[in-house]
């Protein structure tokens, strides 16, 4: 007898113990160790980059149902230990392993406002936390959630619900992005008279402007927009708060506020040459994107374009690997990426061991479409020519740990020039634009300049509360979308 199938005879054998004493209804024992993974992956390279639809392939009902049979339904769910919405994983894996799609819609959705938000752009913390994963082949829990929502629409399981009744109280939301409309979705819920109020033209934030479509079809954010509004919230679009609504008005019409403006700030490279021309921010380059796919027209002096250039992108992130996706589609002559930090391990770090999130090199679908990406290399000077940027000088670094164990910085002294006729910045947020609506209303700001709360989603102003970005700082989709439901929580205790 091989080894290997001892051992898996004896875990069969202690997993159905455990189950039987604790009266588990487990699907399929055996699924874990008789299937293997399987994504649905991406559109051939090739065919994808001529267009900004969405990247990823989906799974037929068969494939999927299979790879939901596959959850070992754990005594200790670290899946769902590690997801900030403690989405209820185990329990909607095994209603769709069993065919039962829209008992699973309503178990996710009972923890989570918008599943088809989260199981397109979410980094998935409960895959990386699953026990599978120690032999790296988690359970696909992303895209059963995707799955799972896109059945419930299209069998017209997801509908409006309006409130039965209406409790008299109003509510502004200041900020449409994950955070807002989920502590909109929640208040609506409990019958309070919502507003939401979104300085740009559309709904959505970040979801909306700041992620390409290739990643989130906007159609999709569009879909739940209606529901919402069917249910009784109440949008408003072009509306600066402290600007177009005065604060006073704002104050005196509703019986709270809850500011979910994000975190604006970008962090800038304030090195020579930071003038020149050619060198924008991240979000400014991708949100021109997104407007020109959802049909506006940029005038030519103000478009940020990749067309035939040699692009590149300063920061190793998701923002900067959304860059790398759309300067490609732009038809950019060349792409690279670089990131001041080294160059994580691949496959495993012993630093961020299972459960936790692992600090390891991550690979888009943008990334496999074409770029050089480079590590340890910091910017020390723009180079130009005629006002405009031609290209970087940037020097090699070494990273060494201290005795307390951070790590520290050193200059090699080694340096080249990387040439370039457009550069993006891309090194993330520092915090919310303080100009304006916050120094107005008089907040108390933490030491890393958020918004501080100093109960939980409460500010330092009566009756303003906060969630999202602006509190936290930047973050994950979902964790703004916990954040806003706990404001809601906060502010249907508070009224």
């Amino acid at each position: 007898m091989r080894i290997e199938n001892y051992w898996a005879d004896v875990h069969f054998f202690i997993f159905n113990f455990q189950f039987s004493i604790f009266n588990y209804n487990m699907g399929n024992a055996k699924a874990f160790l008789t299937i293997n993974r399987k994504e649905a992956g991406y559109r051939p390279v090739l065919e994808r980059i001529s267009d900004f639809t969405e990247v990823e392939q989906t799974l037929n009902m068969e494939d999927r149902m299979l790879q939901a049979s596959r959850c070992m339904e754990c005594g200790v769910a670290f899946c769902h230990w590690s997801c900030p919405l403690s989405n209820l994983i185990p329990e909607w894996q095994d209603l769709l392993y069993k065919g039962k799609w829209f008992e699973a819609y309503r178990v996710l959705n009972a923890t989570n406002n918008f599943p088809e938000f989260t199981g397109r752009v979410c980094p998935a913390l409960c895959e990386k936390s699953c026990v599978l994963n120690m032999q790296h082949q988690p359970l696909t829990i992303r895209e059963n959630e995707a799955a799972i929502t896109e059945h419930a629409f299209l069998e017209g399981f997801i509908k409006a619900y309006p409130p039965k009744t209406r409790t008299g109280k109003k509510v502004a939301i200041v900020g449409s992005g994950p955070a807002g409309l989920a502590a909109a979705d929640m208040l609506n819920r409990k019958g309070h008279l919502v507003t939401v109020y979104e300085k740009d033209e559309a709904i959505g934030g970040l979801l909306r402007l700041g992620i390409p479509d290739f990643k989130l079809v906007k159609g999709i954010i569009d879909r739940r927009l209606k529901l919402l509004e069917a249910e009784g919230i109440i949008f408003v679009t072009n509306t600066e708060v402290g600007k177009d609504l005065p604060i006073n008005e704002l104050l005196s019409s509703f019986d709270a506020v809850c500011l979910t403006i994000g975190a604006g700030v970008p962090r800038d490279l304030p090195i020579e040459g930071r003038n020149l021309k050619g060198i924008h921010f991240a979000l400014d380059f991708l949100k021109q994107q997104n407007r020109i796919v959802a049909g506006q027209t940029i005038p030519a002096s103000e478009q940020i374009s990749a067309k035939g250039k040699k692009v590149l992108v300063i920061g190793g992130g998701d923002t900067g690997s959304d860059c790398v996706g759309t300067s490609i589609r732009q038809k950019a002559a060349s792409v690279t990426q670089i990131e001041i930090l080294p160059q994580p391990p691949v496959g495993d770090n012993p630093d961020t061991p299972w459960p936790y999130y692992p600090n390891i090199l991550k690979t888009s679908s943008s990334h496999e479409e074409g770029v050089t990406r480079r590590w340890s290399l910091a910017s020390k000077r723009f180079i130009g020519n005629k006002g405009k940027v031609t290209g970087v000088e940037v020097v090699r670094v070494e990273w060494t740990k201290d005795e307390s164990g951070r790590f520290t910085m050193k200059e090699t002294g080694v340096s080249e020039i990387i040439n370039a006729d457009l550069i993006l910045l891309s090194m993330g947020f520092t915090q919310p634009v303080h100009e304006g609506l916050l120094d107005d209303l008089g907040v108390k700001y933490d030491a890393r300049g958020n918004v501080e709360a100093l109960k939980p989603n409460e500010s330092s102003v009566a009756k303003v509360f906060v969630a999202g970005d602006v509190t936290t700082g930047a973050s994950l989709v979902v964790r703004a979308l916990d954040s806003g439901r706990k404001a809601a929580e906060a502010i249907g205790k508070y009224l």
